[in-house]
């Protein structure tokens, strides 16, 4: 009875022009529904009256344009039968009607994903005026594909009042103790002499570019190297506020690009770091009625000669060899390597086991939890997986072809002398955690006095406990108390 209310309401708001509007592109009907049978509560003539009815609806709506999609969500003890009603709702018989609930299925599948993509707004990183020939230019939004998440900044707040504080600083001249007024000033020694910078010009010195994007030419496919990346690539499409033309210019340049297989060189003007970039043209990529991929360009951040370094120059002995395995080490290093394979590898399978951490212990102390959930840390090696005999015959034949049967890993760690860079990280080590054990910081976290120490001493618990330290103060104190539970 509903289902058909439903229709005859499309279908008077159809015909009364209500959905005649120019935006509406794709008119549809989804129809959410567990129960394959609408009408089985109704018997006798009744119910063949309103399976007419619905099926004559239904007929008028497909006539107006208006297709129906049912997607049916079967529960976990019952198997949603299409044949009982909707098959002849929406037509289907043969083949269509055999291979429906599967591709139903994918269907609603494909429809969560796309609603857990949408859950993201694409915001745009900054708009790129992209300057190709002298007059002939088009505006351009980057996007940004991947970024490190990282986790809320922490705010301190009045220990009376509860009130956030404002953070403010004074430079203070260190010959007479005053405050300083006027603007301050930077200097670089040069020649046994310091020279002074006003903060307006410093800024013009590195001002090299206008921030544009200027067209340099194109270069084969084949002469991007994998490692010819800075940092992740950015995504370019034409901008909305562009004109026809700006959209023509950069369809023609896209489709260009991929038929003769060649990507863009360009220059990416900025005022702190001007970069030469690679623009390579992306396909739209398709799959079940649903965009995987978009069309448009991924700019990737290319090295100056000044960046690039070469390895052979680390691993090279004092006659300048490189040092260089054995035909049975590649051997054995193969055989290791099929052992240890991860299937179906993909790093949307992986979560970062700090920030779960931390959010773990964010919420044990907003709720008041006794104890912190316990997170997965999905990065771990898989402990029974290289258990196995044949992981651990490949491991210790590996170990032998290079180490030799009498090698005794106890005793000796590593081949050659420790470094003078090892000897110092060792030394660090053993000082962070000599100063370390002068501190409660169990009293001290509780108490909330981590904020009085400095940032030497924060960094003698991050160094002891083999932990960054990087980051300021706020970041330091955040990952000490989420390392101690607190």
């Amino acid at each position: 009875m509903e289902l058909c209310l439903i229709l005859e309401k499309i279908l008077c708001t159809m015909l009364s022009g209500q959905l005649r509007s120019a935006k509406t592109v794709d008119k549809r009907i989804l129809l959410f529904t567990n129960d394959d049978d609408p009408f089985g509560s109704i018997k006798g003539a009744a119910k063949s009256d309103m399976i007419r009815m619905t099926l004559q609806r239904a007929k008028d709506a497909q006539d107006l344009g208006i297709s129906i999609e049912i997607l049916p969500l079967s529960c976990p003890d019952a198997v949603f039968k299409i044949s009982q009603f909707y098959a002849d709702l929406i037509g289907l018989e043969g083949d269509d009607l055999v291979d429906f609930m599967p591709e139903a299925g994918k269907k609603l599948e494909d429809m969560k994903s796309q609603l857990r993509k949408r859950m993201f707004t694409k915001r745009i990183v900054k708009r790129l005026k992209f300057t190709i020939v002298n007059g002939i230019s088009i505006e351009l939004n980057s996007y940004a594909l991947v970024r490190h998440t990282e986790p809320g900044a922490v705010t301190w707040l009045d220990s009376v009042t509860n009130r956030p504080l404002k953070i403010e600083r004074t430079f203070i001249c260190a010959d007479t103790g005053a405050v300083v007024e006027k603007p301050t000033r930077q200097f670089l020694p040069y020649k046994n002499q310091n020279i002074t910078f006003s903060m307006e010009q410093l800024s013009e010195i590195k001002r090299i570019s206008t921030g544009q994007l200027n067209l340099l030419g194109f270069k084969p496919l084949s002469s991007l190297r994998d490692y010819y990346n800075l940092k992740p690539s950015s995504f370019l499409y034409p901008s909305h506020e562009g004109t026809d033309s700006s959209m023509c210019i950069f369809i023609a340049l896209h489709r260009s690009m991929i038929q003769l297989n060649r990507f863009a060189v360009a220059f990416s003007g900025s005022s702190s770091r001007p970069q030469l970039v690679a623009l390579i043209a992306q396909e739209e990529v398709i799959q079940s009625g649903s965009q995987i991929e978009p069309p448009g360009m991924h700019m990737i951040y290319l090295p100056y000669s000044d960046d690039i370094r070469l390895v052979e120059e680390r691993y090279s002995d004092t006659s300048g060899m490189v040092t260089k395995a054995s035909s049975d080490q590649i051997k054995r290093a193969a055989d290791l390597i099929k052992r240890v394979d991860l299937k179906d590898f993909s790093v949307c399978q992986f979560t970062n086991p700090a920030l779960q951490r931390h959010y773990a212990v964010l919420q044990a102390l907003a709720l008041e939890e006794d104890d912190v959930p316990e997170m997965k840390d999905e990065t771990l090696p898989d402990e029974e997986g290289l258990a196995r005999p044949g992981v651990v015959r490949a491991v210790e034949e590996f170990k032998t072809s290079v180490y030799g049967e009498n090698y005794d890993e106890e005793n000796e760690h590593g081949i050659g002398k420790p470094t003078e860079a090892s000897k110092k990280r060792k030394a660090m080590v053993e000082f962070a955690t000599t100063e370390c054990k002068q501190y409660d910081w169990g009293e001290l976290a509780d108490t909330g006095k981590l904020k009085d120490l400095t940032v030497v001493e924060l960094k003698y618990y991050l160094t002891a406990h083999n932990l960054p330290v990087s980051g300021k103060k706020e970041a330091i104190i955040s990952r000490i108390l989420s390392h101690m539970g607190k």
